[in-house]
């Protein structure tokens, strides 16, 4: 297979199976194997790509493909991964595969267009990370909130199509002022272009002005939002607390990602200077993320919105993280590194981690229509598998030795406070996120079985199924990091020369 249609093949095989469900004569259950069929074709060649991925030099992509698109902007159909991007792509195509598994215990609920809905999801997703063009970056990112709108309206509960629209609001609203970003390096490139290659190898005249400032604000503006980051996080937790389950995977292992990704992707390499200029402000919001959503997960008594305040906290690390990388000096890069690799290596363990809580939250309503944590007690007799997954994604998410989450705090703290000392104030998020994860395992699972806990049924097979491959992969990642770590360190060292110059 020739290595430039790797990447185009991994992005449209999902599309192709989307549209071949517009073919009559489908039965639910053909549809849902064929999904689960069609994630693991694409995981397939996400293994390949990988396998075949020979790190490129500084500034430059590998598996790299470009065709000609709209020229007369000097925009591409342009492709190509490197240590920041494959990762991440693996953990998406991971986190499909896992929630097709998990659906294959529904039986009905429209599944063509469910399924559909979920391949187009997949694939603009996957366009996304492997997007070397701003424009093609900003459509998979403006397609991508269209379709998450649609999952959380047709198949969520609650008040799901007020969530849904709250939801597409603020996201759209954060995508137009990231093409307002986006236009805005076009305009100050010389020569002007929308490659993001181009313009990370060469930033804009304008960077350090006010002018390369005001482009920033207006990139890290729309990023936030998608992050979440505080105080631009309000969309989240009812998105996720009316969104089905393997919505709420989705919305959380990879498109709060765009967000981070775009950090790492185009904000710090494009405009190094002006990051470094804003580089004190990432790192105070990143903090109050950090603290803030710790906070109000320990305060929730619905296990969803508890989860999807924790999302708040642990994305609030990776701003931190890529905060000090702008905070430059002369002894401080390899430390920088440090930290970018923790970022990125965070946000894959977060996806599979939080894809993990968000799906066995999932069961909760399935059994019980419940997400209150005061409706149960003593489950852990009654439903030993979900005690037992239950806690090691508690125990990962909460960061203890052996799992990926780890990894990923340990990198993001020792290289951040070594940069920036003041960032150790985030390591009060690490304690309230432990607390709040044992409280609720307390609450639901040890006790006298009371509330809604009788007759709760355990794990099915394709439950345990979906949630242990993610809790799994935690566990090798963190007690095996090299074969990951060995393609992210090279390019977040490349990237913090780029920020550095």
């Amino acid at each position: 297979m020739p290595s430039q249609i790797v990447l185009s093949l991994i992005v449209f095989v999902p599309l192709a199976a989307a549209a071949v469900l517009l073919v009559p004569g489908w039965t639910g259950q053909a549809i849902r194997w064929l999904w689960v069929a069609v994630t693991t074709v694409d995981l397939a060649l996400v293994g390949w790509a990988w396998w075949i991925y020979d790190r490129p030099a500084g500034g430059e992509l590998a598996l790299d493909a470009q065709v000609p698109w709209i020229p007369g902007v000097d925009s591409s159909y342009h492709v190509g991964v490197d240590g920041l991007s494959l990762p991440v792509i693996a953990m998406t195509a991971v986190i499909f595969l896992a929630c097709a598994i998990y659906a294959l215990r529904d039986t009905d609920d429209r599944p063509r267009a469910q399924v559909a809905l979920f391949l187009f999801l997949q694939s603009v997703s996957l366009g996304l990370f492997v997007a070397a063009d701003l424009i093609l970056f900003f459509v998979f990112f403006d397609l991508s909130i269209v379709a998450m709108y649609f999952v959380i309206a047709g198949w969520g509960h609650g008040d799901a199509r007020r969530s849904a629209l709250k939801f597409f609001l603020y996201t759209f609203v954060g995508s137009l002022v990231l093409l307002l970003g986006f236009i805005g390096l076009y305009v100050v490139a010389d020569p002007h272009t929308f490659d993001m290659v181009e313009l990370a190898a060469q930033p804009p005249s304008a960077d350090g002005t006010l002018t390369g400032g005001l482009i920033l604000a207006a990139i890290l503006l729309g990023l936030a939002i998608k992050t979440p980051a505080v105080p631009f996080h309000t969309w989240l937790p009812p998105a996720h607390t009316d969104a089905p389950a393997i919505g709420s995977a989705v919305l959380a292992a990879v498109l709060l990602k765009m967000g981070t990704y775009g950090f790492v992707r185009v904000a710090m390499p494009m405009l190094p200077s002006s990051w470094q200029d804003w580089a004190p402000v990432v790192i105070v919001v990143g903090v109050v993320s950090v603290i803030y959503g710790a906070l109000v997960a320990l305060a929730q008594t619905d296990l969803k919105r508890m989860i999807a305040y924790t999302s708040v906290n642990h994305m609030g690390y990776v701003l931190v993280a890529v905060g000090a990388a702008g905070v430059v000096a002369a002894d401080t890069a390899d430390a920088r590194s440090v930290a970018v690799t923790g970022a990125v290596t965070q946000m894959v363990s977060h996806g599979l981690i939080t894809g993990a809580l968000f799906l066995l939250a999932g069961v909760f309503f399935a059994r019980a229509d419940s997400y209150d944590l005061d409706g149960y007690g003593g489950l852990a007799s009654s439903a030993p598998r979900l005690a037992t997954l239950f806690s090691l994604g508690a125990f990962a998410s909460l960061g203890l030795p052996a799992f990926s989450g780890f990894i990923a705090e340990f990198q993001i703290f020792t290289g951040s406070i070594a940069a920036v000392p003041v960032t150790a104030v985030a390591l009060v998020g690490i304690l309230l996120v432990a607390g709040l994860f044992l409280w609720a395992l307390q609450r639901i699972f040890t006790g006298p079985v009371a509330g809604r806990s009788p007759g709760f049924a355990d794990l099915r097979v394709t439950e345990t199924a979906a949630v242990g491959v993610l809790i799994a992969l935690s566990i090798v990642i963190g007690v095996m990091p090299r074969p990951l770590l060995d393609v992210i360190e090279p390019a977040a060292t490349t990237l913090v020369d780029l920020v550095g110059r």
